[in-house]
């Protein structure tokens, strides 16, 4: 069943994040099972939604790819993350690529 993973992270800021995915390039070579992601700024901090095959899929491209990078990256603080089951996903036709 696919799930969300959301994500808030009051301490990251956009630099940080982008060394980040610099690092992991998930957008160069997609993560097995992963669906969508996006992600946002506020007075808050970083924001992250991602839809996964599974909550599995989900683990496996943190442990693998991700937690390295974090570690590498140093970043300071402790996420709030919650994964949910998905109830209903769309995507409006001709949405491609990033942003």
């Amino acid at each position: 069943m696919s799930v969300v993973m959301s994500m808030h992270w009051p301490e990251v800021t956009p630099e940080q994040y982008d060394t980040v995915r610099d690092a992991v390039d998930w957008e160069g070579v997609a993560a097995a099972g992963g669906q969508i992601h996006v992600a946002w700024f506020d007075d808050r901090g970083l924001h992250v939604t991602d839809v996964w095959d599974t909550q599995q899929a989900f683990e496996a491209f943190f442990t693998e790819r991700l937690a390295p990078a974090l570690q590498k990256a140093a970043l300071t603080g402790t996420p709030e993350t919650t994964i949910t089951p998905l109830h209903r996903r769309f995507i409006a036709p001709n949405i491609t690529g990033t942003e």
